[in-house]
C-alpha cells in the first residue's frame, strides 16, 4: 500500500471534465446535424465539420487513460491492492451491464431486445476487469504489457474476423470494429470499441499514477517529456506512413486538406498514431492545468468529479431534446425511438451553428444536477456512490 494522502490532483478532474464537455458536442451532432456524410470524409466534409468531429477524438483515450491513473491514486488513499482489485472487478462488470441496459436505452429509447452495441462504457468496464488482475504485477510488467498492446496491436490489422467463421465474435471483441449476429433470433453485437488497445491505455494510465505522486517539479518535467515525445513520435511515424495506422495520409487537392489527411487517424480501434496524437497533448495539459484556478476550471471540475453520472444524464438529455424538438416540428417519434436513430432522416436536422447552440444548452442544463451530485459524493460516503 502506498503512503496515504487525501489530496486530489486538480488537473485530473479539470481535464476529465473538459473532455466530458467536448464529448457532448459529438453526441449532439449525432442527434441534431443534417450533415449526411462522415464528418472526417475528406471527399465531402469542410473544415468546421471536420474539426467538430476531430476534436472529440481526444475524449475516449483521455478518459480511459485517466481512469487508470485514478485507480493507481486510489492506492494512495488507503486502499490495499486486494481492495482496489476487487473494486475494479465489481465496477467493471457493473459498467458492462450498464452499457447493455441503461446506456443502450438512452441511445435508442426502445426496449426491443435486438442488437447490442459495445461502446466506450463497455471498453472501460472490461478494461477495469483486466486491470483488476494486472495491478497485482510489478509496475514495470504492467508498463510492458500496456506498451505491447498500444504499440503492437496495429501489427494485427491484417487479421479479419470474417475469415474466422464461428470465432469471428471473439476477434471483434478483441480487435476489430464490426457486427456479429448472435444465434438465429436476429439479434447481434455491434462492437465499436474493441478491447485490446483500450486495455493497454488504461494500464498505461495506471502506471502514470506513480508519476502523479512525485513532487510537483519532477512530475511536471516527466509529463512534459512524455507528452512531447509522444507528439514527436506521432509526427515521425505518420510522415513515413510505415506503421501505426491502416489509414494512410495522402496529398490532397489543397495543402490544408493534406494537413487534415495527416491528422485523420483511425479510431475504431484506436491506432497507435491516434493514441499518440491524443494522449501526447493530454500529458502536456496536466501540468499546465494544475496551475490554473478560475471560474472556468472550477466549471469543468464539476463534470470531472462525476463522470459516470454526467455520461448517463447527457445521453438521455440530448436524445430527449432531439425527440421533443422533432415532435414539435411535426416529425415522427420513430425518428428517435428505433434502431435507426443515427441514420439519415428525411427533412430532419440542423446546420452546425444550431448544433453548437443545442450543445451549449445541454451542457448548461447538466451543470446544476452534476454540481448537486458532486456535493452528494463529497458529503455522503456511501459505498454505492462510487459506482455512479
Amino acid at each position: 500500500m502506498l503512503p496515504v494522502t487525501n489530496k486530489r490532483i486538480a488537473s485530473i478532474d479539470i481535464l476529465r471534465g473538459m473532455v466530458m464537455v467536448v464529448m457532448a458536442l459529438d453526441h449532439t451532432r449525432d442527434y441534431f446535424s443534417n450533415f449526411a456524410y462522415n464528418p472526417t470524409d475528406l471527399e465531402h466534409t469542410n473544415t468546421t465539420m471536420f474539426f467538430t468531429r476531430w476534436v472529440t477524438h481526444f475524449c475516449a483515450p483521455i478518459f480511459i487513460f485517466l481512469s487508470g491513473t485514478s485507480a493507481y491514486l486510489s492506492l494512495s488513499k488507503g486502499k490495499t491492492k486486494k481492495e482496489a482489485s476487487l473494486f475494479l472487478l465489481k465496477r467493471g462488470v457493473w459498467l458492462v451491464i450498464l452499457e447493455l441496459t441503461i446506456v443502450r436505452f438512452g441511445w435508442l429509447f426502445n426496449l426491443a431486445i435486438t442488437d447490442m452495441v459495445a461502446q466506450v462504457i463497455w471498453a472501460i468496464g472490461w478494461s477495469m476487469v483486466c486491470l483488476a488482475g494486472l495491478l497485482h504485477l510489478p509496475r514495470w510488467a504492467i508498463l510492458t504489457i500496456s506498451l505491447l498492446m498500444i504499440f503492437g496491436h496495429n501489427a494485427l490489422d491484417a487479421i479479419h474476423a470474417d475469415a474466422m467463421g464461428d470465432k469471428a465474435l471473439y476477434w471483434r471483441i478483441l480487435h476489430e470494429f464490426g457486427y456479429t449476429k448472435l444465434g438465429n433470433n436476429g439479434a447481434g453485437l455491434m462492437v465499436i470499441y474493441p478491447l485490446v488497445p483500450w486495455v493497454g491505455i488504461m494500464a498505461a494510465g495506471y502506471v502514470l499514477g506513480g508519476v502523479m505522486l512525485q513532487d510537483e517539479r519532477q512530475r511536471n518535467n516527466t509529463l512534459y517529456k512524455l507528452g512531447i515525445s509522444a507528439i514527436v513520435l506521432f509526427i515521425v511515424l505518420r510522415y513515413t506512413n510505415l506503421y501505426g495506422d491502416a489509414k494512410l495520409w495522402q496529398v490532397q487537392d489543397t495543402a490544408w486538406f493534406t494537413v487534415l489527411s495527416f491528422i485523420n487517424c483511425s479510431k475504431y480501434p484506436p491506432s497507435l498514431l491516434y493514441l499518440l496524437m491524443t494522449i501526447g497533448p493530454a500529458l502536456i495539459a496536466l501540468p499546465l492545468l494544475e496551475r490554473i484556478n478560475n471560474m472556468l476550471t472550477r466549471f469543468f471540475t464539476v463534470f470531472g468529479r462525476v463522470p459516470m453520472f454526467y455520461y448517463i444524464l447527457h445521453i438521455y438529455l440530448i436524445h430527449g431534446m432531439a425527440l421533443a424538438i422533432a415532435l414539435c416540428m411535426g416529425f415522427s417519434a420513430s425518428y428517435f425511438t428505433g434502431d435507426a436513430v443515427f441514420g439519415a432522416k428525411p427533412g430532419w436536422g440542423f446546420g452546425l451553428p444550431m448544433v453548437y447552440v443545442f450543445w451549449l444548452l445541454a451542457v448548461a442544463l447538466l451543470y446544476l444536477p452534476c454540481r448537486w451530485f458532486m456535493f452528494i459524493k463529497m458529503n455522503y460516503k456511501k459505498w454505492w456512490l462510487s459506482y455512479i
